[in-house]
């Protein structure tokens, strides 16, 4: 491998991390409120309303189903807006966020359903207020599950990275492209296919190990 290649491939990576860790965290702030609203205003939950969780259910069900590629350019106009604009790194995030947003979101419901009816009753039982619940039994309760849905949600984003470059955003998938579909150099395709192995090998690693950790500390 070349110096500069190698320079470019440390250059690369460093922007997809960067990409994928600011997009994941904004996800994350924005997924896990979503989640928990979509479970808890379902009917019969304990903040029941059928308005607004089909509304919300339906934005996210919209925001799934496209493509991300698609949605990528469907963006640009709001991505141009936010942050000036619609090429390069920063401006890939924006996409990245808002694909991730509604996984999060189904992540976080689907692991706050696991959680025993029974233990949600025994604290309405005692008292504990809707918010209560939800802050003190529904989240540290399904905690383990969540982790677990995040990490496919990271794993998911570097996917997402890796097409950003196709337009444009930066990062391995800008490399690939650019230096290894272009330039027809297999070696520089090979080598950034790894690098992206190894990064989804890596977080799920560390989720796994997380989880696990909640869970022997859920049952001590």
């Amino acid at each position: 491998m070349s110096a500069k290649l190698f320079a470019l491939l440390v250059s690369s990576l460093a922007d997809t991390l960067f990409m994928v860790g600011v997009s994941s965290a904004i996800a994350f702030v924005f997924g896990l409120p979503l989640g928990v609203i979509l479970l808890v205003t379902e009917r019969g939950q304990i903040l029941e309303s059928p308005v607004v969780n089909r509304l919300l259910g339906s934005i996210v069900n919209a925001t799934r189903s496209t493509p991300f590629i698609i949605l990528m350019v469907l963006l640009i106009p709001v991505t141009r807006m936010i942050v000036g604009t619609s090429i390069g790194t920063v401006a890939a995030i924006v996409p990245l966020a808002i694909a991730a947003t509604p996984f999060v979101g189904r992540v976080v419901e689907g692991a706050l359903r696991e959680v025993d009816d029974g233990v949600v009753e025994a604290a309405l039982a005692m008292g504990a207020s809707p918010w209560q619940v939800i802050a003190k039994v529904l989240l540290p309760e399904a905690l383990p599950a969540i982790v677990i849905g995040l990490t496919l949600s990271v794993i998911n984003l570097i996917g997402y990275s890796a097409m950003a470059g196709a337009i444009g955003g930066g990062g391995l998938g800008d490399l690939a492209i650019r230096y290894g579909y272009q330039r027809f150099r297999l070696d520089v395709m090979f080598l950034t296919v790894a690098v992206l192995i190894a990064l989804v090998h890596l977080c799920q690693g560390l989720g796994d190990l997380v989880a696990r950790k909640l869970r022997h500390d859920g049952r001590s």
